[in-house]
């Protein structure tokens, strides 16, 4: 288990932390992850969080006073790792490619944060009443400008005639079945997890990217 970014001092709590104060939120945190991206929001419960992590429900609550708390604390602060992919796209680039090194992004990035990827599915099919403002007007305006981008290769000529942002959601939608529903994915193809990865990379850059060529 990867140590969770407990260092990012964005806590309900605005005192210097110790560095044990630091680990238990951590591990607080860690443990949260886990139980939240495989149970969701409403199947998991402090006190299975508490026991995760090895302390006290009242130990927990003392860092986060509440579940709701703890959860988008977790939500907005991991949510970022989903968008990073996206916000490598160079406009100076040449379209085909960056769009091709984005769906390998958003692969990769899925593939090593499997957790923080169902957890931010769950929360879209929640509806993501727990997504903050602020991390929602990043996303949108971070959307926004790789659509202007991809408006423009559109115009240009180098790519087909396609509306940028439902491009974008079915680069999403594609990549994100690899991790958020594995078991379906290897009751499926077969080999090893490692081909069926780089298979499902190679299909979806297939179907994306010829479609995309000028005609």
């Amino acid at each position: 288990m990867r140590p969770f970014d407990s260092d990012a001092d964005t806590s309900v709590h605005t005192k210097p932390r110790t560095r044990i104060q630091r680990e238990k939120e951590g591990a607080i945190l860690e443990a949260a992850l886990d139980l939240f991206s495989e149970n969701g929001f409403s199947g998991t419960t402090l006190d299975q969080i508490a026991l995760a992590a090895g302390m006290s429900k009242p130990n927990v609550l003392y860092y986060f006073p509440s579940k709701e708390e703890l959860y988008s604390e977790l939500l907005n602060r991991r949510v970022a790792n989903c968008f990073a992919p996206l916000e490598s796209m160079n406009p100076n680039g040449d379209p085909i490619e960056e769009l091709r090194g984005y769906i390998r992004r958003k692969m990769e990035i899925s593939r090593a944060y499997p957790r923080e990827s169902r957890l931010y599915a769950s929360e879209m099919l929640r509806g993501a009443p727990m997504l903050c403002d602020s991390v929602r007007g990043l996303m949108r305006a971070l959307i926004d400008a790789k659509a202007e981008i991809i408006q423009g290769w559109i115009d240009s000529g180098h790519l087909a005639p396609i509306d940028p942002k439902h491009l974008i959601i079915a680069i999403w939608a594609t990549t994100r079945q690899y991790t958020n529903f594995t078991a379906e994915i290897r009751g499926i193809a077969t080999g090893a997890d490692s081909e069926v990865f780089e298979g499902g990379m190679q299909t979806i850059e297939t179907l994306i990217l010829d479609g995309l060529r000028p005609r």
